[in-house]
């Protein structure tokens, strides 16, 4: 039933019979006769069909639910028993929001120090991005904002606070400064992330609260596309710091604190809460607190 299940999860994630097929790796006639004998396993019709695919039925959105429980569970008990036959080992796949992808890469640096044997998938994503991919079971965990989106049932651990700077051009009139205040930004061409992206959002209640409108010049989802328009434009980006740190490494940039009095959201490790945890997010949420502990 499990690979069933799969099917399942795979139609709901594609809304395609073809796709659904192609991502599992099957016919299309396999998927279809799968999802059917599930129905009759279960004695309900899971699927809307006619020329195309028509969604779940409520029956099929419930089953949905429970597929998502008995495949994770599936899952963490194969990486249950891998762990007592090999030890820590097997692959993770962390999701990331793009702010925090540094931060990101030090746990994981960390943890492979200690367990070689854990491969990582890091993808960079939307906050809500995350939340999908953890429900879809596309995700293992992920490192984004805890107090902004609704996480829902997940376990999660702090791993620090955003402290925000500017980043410019050295022949800018910020760049002899130590200190920027929010106040100066305004009427200044910046470079801000898209604002699907929660960070943008957290800096527009900056600017708000503030008493400020940014003048956005160039938007994207994408930290290098930022820096890169401060590199060519002389524009100004505000990021967080130990983000636009790493990212002026070998350029002529500065990287100027911004005056506090900001909100500062804390970003963190969260994950499904499905007890027993994997061995290795065990491992994993284990070294989040401890560099979480040093950072306080």
């Amino acid at each position: 039933m499990i690979q069933k299940l799969e099917m399942l999860l795979a139609l709901a994630k594609t809304q395609h019979f073809g796709r659904a097929a192609e991502l599992l790796g099957v016919t299309q006639p396999s998927l279809s006769s799968g999802i059917k004998q599930l129905e009759d396993q279960l004695g309900v019709k899971l699927v809307q069909r006619g020329s195309r695919f028509g969604g779940l039925t409520p029956e099929g959105q419930r089953a949905l639910e429970w597929a998502r429980r008995i495949v994770g569970d599936s899952r963490q008990l194969r990486e249950e028993m891998r762990y007592s036959r090999e030890g820590l080992s097997g692959h993770l796949r962390l999701a990331v929001i793009p702010t925090a992808l540094t931060e990101a890469a030090r746990l994981v640096s960390r943890f492979s120090r200690a367990h070689p044997n854990v491969s990582f998938s890091i993808l960079s994503r939307s906050s809500a991005e995350i939340l999908k991919l953890l429900e879809n079971l596309d995700a293992d965990a992920g490192v984004t904002y805890l107090d902004n989106e609704p996480l829902g049932r997940m376990v999660s651990t702090g791993l620090y606070r955003e402290n925000y700077a500017v980043l410019c051009r050295s022949d800018h009139p910020f760049a002899a400064q130590t200190r920027v205040a929010w106040a100066a930004l305004e009427g200044m061409s910046l470079s801000l992330l898209t604002p699907d992206m929660q960070n943008r959002r957290i800096l527009n209640r900056n600017f708000a609260a503030h008493g400020l409108e940014p003048k956005s010049v160039v938007e994207s989802n994408s930290t290098i596309v930022l820096v890169s328009h401060v590199i060519e434009a002389g524009a100004l980006t505000v990021l967080p710091q130990p983000m636009a740190q790493f990212l002026a490494i070998g350029h002529d940039l500065r990287v100027i604190p911004l005056e506090d009095g900001a909100l500062r959201p804390e970003v963190g490790l969260i994950a499904p809460h499905q007890e027993p945890y994997t061995p290795v997010f065990r491992s994993l949420l284990r070294v989040a607190r401890e560099m979480a502990g040093e950072a306080n």
